[in-house]
C-alpha cells in the first residue's frame, strides 16, 4: 500500500482531470452527433490517455531533476515544483525514467490497437504528437517547456489532441467545428499551468527554463491571465451563439463565481506564493468544472 501511495505521488495522480475531462467531452460530442457510443473504446482511449499522461509527468520530473529546477526550489506546492519524489529521496531517478518509458510504451501500445479497428492512421499520429509534446517537455534537443512554448504545447496536448483523439475513435471522422468546441478547455488548461508558474518563477528564472511568467514578469503575466479567463466565457458565449455548442451548455457559467474568486486572489497575490494558492486551486476547478457542464450541457441538449 505504502508503495502505491509512493508511485500515486510521482504520477501526480490528482491532476488527471486534466485529460479525463477533455477525453469524456470529445466521446460525448461523438455520441450527440453520431447517436453512437462505444464503451470498449472509450475505456481504452481513457487508459491509453492517461498512460500518456503518467508517462508526461515521471519525464518531467526526471528531466526537471536533471536540470536542477526542482532542487532549486525551496517553495513547492501542492500545484507546483515537481512531485519532490527524486528531491526526497523516494523513488531514484532511473526508476522515474524508467517507469516513464513505460507509461509511453504501453498507452503507445493501446493507441495502435485503436488506430488498427479505425480508419487511416490518424490515432497513430495524435499518439506520436502527444508522445513528443509529452517527452520532449523537458528533454532535449527540444525542451519546449524552457523554450517560452511549454503553455501552447500542454494547451495543444491536453486540449484539441485529447479531444480529437476521444472523438475520433468514437466517430471516425473529424469535423471541422470540433477544432472550435475545443477552444474552452484548451484555454483552461493552459490557464492551469499557467497560473502554477508563478509559484515557480523564482526556480525557473535560476535555471533559465523560460516559461511565460519568466518571459513576461509576474506583473505583465497576471493580466494575461485575467484575459484569458474572460475570453474563455466570450469563447462559450460565441460557440453557443454559432450553434457550435447548444444553448444548454451555457450552465458552464454557473462557475462565474470561481472564476472571479481567482481573477481577484491572483490580481491582489500575483506576487505572493501561498496566498495565491487559493487562486491555483480555483483555477483547477474551473477546468473540470466547466468541462463536465459543457459535457452535461451537451447531453441535456440531447435528450430534450
Amino acid at each position: 500500500m505504502k508503495e502505491i501511495t509512493l508511485w500515486l505521488t510521482a504520477i501526480r495522480a490528482p491532476f488527471f482531470t486534466a485529460t479525463i475531462i477533455p477525453v469524456v467531452f470529445g466521446a460525448i460530442v461523438a455520441w450527440y452527433n453520431t447517436d453512437n457510443f462505444i464503451w470498449s473504446r472509450f475505456w481504452l482511449t481513457m487508459v491509453g490517455a492517461l498512460l500518456f499522461h503518467m508517462g508526461t509527468n515521471l519525464a518531467n520530473d526526471y528531466f526537471d531533476h536533471v536540470w536542477g529546477n526542482d532542487e532549486v526550489n525551496t517553495t513547492p506546492t501542492p500545484f507546483s515544483g515537481g512531485s519532490r519524489v527524486i528531491q526526497n529521496g523516494m523513488i531514484t531517478p532511473r526508476r522515474i525514467l524508467c517507469a516513464s518509458l513505460a507509461s509511453f510504451a504501453l498507452g503507445g501500445a493501446i493507441g495502435l490497437y485503436l488506430n488498427s479497428i479505425s480508419r487511416g492512421n490518424v490515432i497513430v499520429l495524435i499518439g506520436i504528437i502527444g508522445i513528443f509534446l509529452g517527452f520532449f517537455y523537458c528533454a532535449r534537443p527540444f525542451r519546449i517547456g524552457y523554450s517560452g512554448f511549454g503553455e501552447l504545447a500542454v494547451g495543444i496536448g491536453f486540449g484539441p489532441l485529447m479531444i480529437l483523439g476521444s472523438y475520433y475513435v468514437q466517430a471516425q471522422r473529424l469535423p471541422f467545428e470540433i477544432y472550435l468546441i475545443s477552444i474552452p478547455i484548451t484555454l483552461l488548461i493552459m490557464l492551469v499551468l499557467f497560473i502554477n508558474e508563478f509559484p515557480d518563477y523564482v526556480a525557473d528564472k535560476t535555471v533559465g527554463k523560460r516559461t511565460m511568467v519568466v518571459i513576461l514578469g509576474k506583473r505583465k503575466a497576471v493580466i494575461i491571465y485575467h484575459v484569458l479567463l474572460v475570453t474563455v466565457y466570450l469563447v462559450i458565449l460565441s460557440l453557443v451563439w454559432l450553434k457550435l455548442l447548444p444553448l444548454f451548455c451555457l450552465i458552464s457559467f454557473l462557475t462565474l463565481p470561481l472564476a472571479i474568486k481567482a481573477f481577484f486572489v491572483s490580481k491582489k497575490n500575483y506576487d505572493k506564493i501561498y496566498e495565491l494558492l487559493p487562486a491555483n486551486a480555483s483555477t483547477i476547478g474551473l477546468h473540470s468544472l466547466v468541462g463536465l457542464l459543457l459535457s452535461a450541457g451537451i447531453v441535456l441538449d440531447k435528450i430534450f
